[in-house]
């Protein structure tokens, strides 16, 4: 059915007005500014949706989750976090490779993409993870709908550490898309490591030294390392949830369309510092570490700078019952995609910086056709958002992933996600969602 969304704030990268938006089946027909005529309000083919002065945006493209399907799903599956997704106003998203068995080859790919057409709420795409001999799978997959190459300059689940220079080389010099780095080294972690378990007993060693195990060092000499191939290669490098401060002195400004070097953070690292461990413990134990007030600063300025590309959650649930422990036993990793785009309007960043950061970056950067942004002809991926009158204060008892709880629990934000809409048809509204399948799966084009 047509729909008119109409009294809204229309908010895109480079928009900021207040109009309404035309959605025919799948497509935003027309966007327009100001009040619909007299005759769009009388057509009776359309279905009226007065936003009542709340925010239109695109929906946001997370291109970094851990969704946990196959092999994991006691944590979370494609059908649960997607659902999360879209109650987060999150319209698409790009799942990790390092799930059980590990998506390294076009085969468990292809197995991935079967299992969402038939699951997920919200649109879908794949990494393929590098490992140190599957060079050829990487050249052979079909990146117009393979969005990228993951890599782990740092252990990983599903031992897909890529530790192997040639391998390296091979991959830099000759990847037909993104490379998306997650970059910590491994050398300087095991040294850490050995000095934190010679001056604890075993199962007693802090949470609070996560970041001291997994610190600035092995963050930014595996960034500059990845920075330093790819531009000895000419390759396209994406720098995963970067943490700290050093890593921005890696990174140029100007527009995400031309650069061959982009980064990406996350929420959580723009939130949390390390000092909240004492009220959050393992909740906020992610991989990298989240580190000092200075560093959260600093990527906040590294934002507005045009350092920082985009905003996405590294996603990755757990039970509870895997947060538990000391520092080498409890699980690292945490859910985020429910209350990210809330989290990131609530920081009092502009709304139009954070549909860019959110939307409109990840859409270009990945070569994501006809999504990320209003614009007439493009797939309606779009999401309202309520500015709230007072404050609302997260629980776990909102949770929609199926690990049940959230680290943002007791966060207060300004923001909520009304409706959300996947290609034109309501997949969340008001608390609720639906039940029917609109998804796509993602198309990429090269830049």
């Amino acid at each position: 059915m047509k729909q008119l969304i109409y009294n809204a704030v229309i908010v895109d990268a480079d928009k900021f007005f207040n109009g309404y938006i035309v959605i025919d089946d799948s497509k935003i027909q027309l966007v327009g500014e100001g009040e619909p005529s007299a005759d769009l309000l009388a057509d009776s083919s359309l279905l009226l949706i007065d936003c009542n002065g709340d925010m239109i945006m695109p929906g946001a493209i997370d291109t970094h989750v851990h969704f946990r399907d196959p092999g994991l799903t006691d944590k979370g599956d494609m059908k649960s976090e997607s659902r999360a997704a879209v109650a987060g106003g999150v319209t698409s998203y790009i799942d990790m490779p390092n799930t059980r068995p590990a998506t390294v080859s076009i085969e468990t790919w292809q197995k991935k993409m079967d299992h969402a057409a038939t699951t997920s709420v919200a649109n879908y795409a794949f990494f393929i993870g590098a490992t140190n001999d599957n060079i050829g799978q990487i050249l052979e997959a079909d990146y117009t709908r393979v969005p990228g190459i993951k890599l782990f300059l740092g252990s990983s689940t599903g031992n897909m550490l890529v530790d192997n220079d040639d391998t390296l080389v091979q991959l830099f010099a000759n990847a037909k898309s993104i490379i998306a780095v997650h970059a910590e080294d491994e050398a300087t972690i095991k040294t850490n490591r050995a000095t934190i378990e010679s001056r604890y007993k075993a199962g007693e060693v802090p949470l609070q030294l996560h970041s001291v195990l997994r610190d600035r060092t092995a963050c930014f000499k595996a960034s500059k390392h990845a920075v330093e191939l790819a531009r000895k290669h000419g390759a396209r490098l994406h720098l995963l949830h970067i943490s700290t401060f050093e890593e921005l002195s890696l990174l140029e400004p100007g527009s995400v369309d031309t650069k061959m070097i982009t980064a990406e953070t996350c929420p959580h690292y723009l939130l949390f510092t390390e000092t909240d461990f004492s009220t959050k413990g393992a909740r906020i134990k992610c991989n990298p570490a989240i580190k000092a007030d200075s560093d959260r600063l600093a990527l906040i300025r590294g934002i507005s700078e045009s350092l920082i590309d985009t905003i996405a959650t590294d996603h990755a649930p757990h039970l509870p019952a895997d947060k538990k422990g000391d520092l080498f036993k409890a699980a690292s990793g945490m859910p985020g995609i429910q209350f990210s785009l809330p989290t990131m309007l609530s920081l009092e960043l502009q709304p139009s910086l954070v549909s860019k950061l959110m939307s409109g970056n990840p859409a270009t950067l990945f070569g994501i056709k006809n999504r990320g942004y209003i614009r007439e002809g493009y797939a309606a991926d779009i999401v309202r958002v309520a500015v709230l009158d007072e404050p609302h204060t997260v629980t776990d008892g909102e949770v929609i992933s199926k690990c049940g709880w959230t680290p943002y629990d007791g966060t207060r934000l300004n923001h909520r996600v009304v409706t959300t809409w996947v290609n034109g048809f309501i997949a969340f509204d008001n608390n609720t969602v639906a039940t029917q399948l609109h998804a796509q799966p993602l198309r990429f084009e090269s830049r």
